[in-house]
């Protein structure tokens, strides 16, 4: 959808949102001194930044306490929000200085301030308008800033939430999660007339299957084999602008794409009104997390939210995840599952180190070893010496929890077994099982 296009539409989608945004606003505003944290560092505007179709403009927000490799942080603002109020009135800033990581803001600036979520080249990886305008910030950031390239993440609120759908299905290879605060599954918004309003969308009137959903998805970058980002959701069931119904049919996209079950492995209430459930893992960076608020209409992050969804990044300090390959020392090779299966039961062996999905794992905070992007994890198929290592569904079982230890052996929290390369093969194909400990150099890995 040309820009033109979409100033013509912007009446119908304040119409729609008015009614929404005051609460947002009035949620959204902090303290005066959360919003002055800031005082040392400031907000900068970056100009030619690269690709830019969507004519966006771009902020950042770089603590003086970032360290050399930082992680980034890109924050979506809500219609009739702009980059340097979503700075100002939201949280992120006085995490980054907190945790010492970058806050690209991007501002949509046209009439209405909403990002392009609608148009067939919003929802095609590189296609154009505001999501490619989007990645070329992340792309300056990572090669001009010095940012870490494995640790950057989007979240947002409203329009900037259903953007946060949008980047993490048309731009996998750029985030590693995101965290949605009152958004719409991606592809839910399309249209094909020009409009960048979809009505049936935001009343909650466009339900698909999980497959059908996760194709939308899978479509958008088609070829794309890499690890799929986390997601994190954020709705209440009073939501007037855009439907509660959206929610669901989020749970159903991104555990769908992440190849998790719909049956939620942990449910908790923070707090009276307050329903959280994670999908793939028990654990704070779990595949999908789903936090639902009774009575809450369209008015969120509310405070402390914001730190929630850092935490759910990894980026607060509490434990987050490390990911990478597991070299086995005694070969040089790596941990890999065989021809890419997703089977349960499938064993693993090492093989030559090849930086595959297959060979991508990540150590979470509560100990287990997850592959494809959290979609399954590292089992002990027993307690015996012998007992296969295998691939599974994440089910938070002590069978699925790993002490990565400082001697560079990798133990089973369920029976203290040492992962070890069966009869200290070093040939590709040679089976991965649990032993007795030995201190033997196939029995030492080095995760990263």
């Amino acid at each position: 959808m040309s820009r033109k296009s979409k100033k013509r539409s912007v009446r119908d989608v304040l119409v729609a949102l008015l009614a929404g945004i005051a609460p947002l606003i009035a949620a959204l505003v902090l303290t005066g001194a959360s919003a002055t944290t800031a005082k040392a560092a400031s907000l900068t505007e970056v100009t030619n930044f690269g690709s830019n179709p969507g004519n966006l403009r771009m902020y950042v927000y770089k603590p003086d306490n970032a360290p050399a490799r930082p992680a980034v942080v890109v924050a979506l603002h809500y219609c009739t929000g702009t980059g340097p109020t979503f700075y100002s009135n939201t949280e992120f800033a006085r995490l980054a200085d907190q945790h010492g990581f970058i806050v690209v803001y991007p501002d949509a600036n046209v009439s209405g301030q909403c990002f392009d979520v609608s148009s067939p080249q919003a929802l095609k990886h590189d296609g154009g308008s505001d999501p490619t305008s989007i990645a070329s910030m992340v792309r300056y950031t990572v090669q001009n800033l010095n940012a870490d390239a494995d640790r950057v993440y989007v979240t947002g609120a409203s329009s900037g939430a259903m953007t946060t759908n949008v980047m993490l299905g048309a731009y996998p290879d750029l985030f590693k999660a995101g965290a949605a605060f009152m958004g719409v599954p991606f592809g839910c918004f399309a249209t094909t007339d020009g409009s960048g309003w979809n009505s049936a969308c935001s009343t909650g009137q466009i339900t698909k299957t999980p497959q059908e959903w996760g194709d939308l998805v899978r479509g958008a970058y088609p070829g794309y084999t890499g690890p799929r980002p986390r997601m994190q959701l954020w709705h209440g069931t009073e939501d007037e602008a855009l439907d509660y119904v959206n929610f669901g049919e989020e749970i159903k996209q991104w555990t769908n794409v992440l190849g998790v079950s719909q049956t939620p492995v942990f449910t908790d209430s923070p707090q009276s009104n307050w329903t959280r459930t994670r999908y793939g893992s028990t654990g704070a960076q779990a595949p999908v997390e789903a936090n639902s608020f009774q009575g809450v209409g369209h008015s969120l992050p509310a405070s402390g939210m914001a730190a929630r969804a850092i935490a759910f990044f990894g980026l607060d300090g509490s434990g987050g995840t490390t990911t990478g390959p597991i070299r086995a020392s005694g070969s040089g090779k790596c941990l890999d599952v065989p021809g890419f299966s997703q089977t349960n039961g499938t064993q693993t062996q090492i093989w030559d180190c090849n930086g595959q999905t297959n060979q991508t794992w990540t150590s979470t905070s509560t100990k287990q070893l997850t592959v494809y992007g959290g979609a399954k994890c590292l089992d002990a198929a027993g307690t015996a010496a012998g007992a296969k290592v295998v691939l599974w569904d994440c089910n938070g079982g002590t069978n699925q929890q790993w002490n990565v230890n400082s001697n560079g052996s990798i133990t089973s929290v369920q029976s203290g077994l040492c992962l070890d390369v069966t009869g200290a093969s070093t040939a590709n194909g040679a089976a991965v099982a649990l032993w007795d400990c030995n201190g033997g150099s196939n029995q030492q890995w080095r995760l990263g």
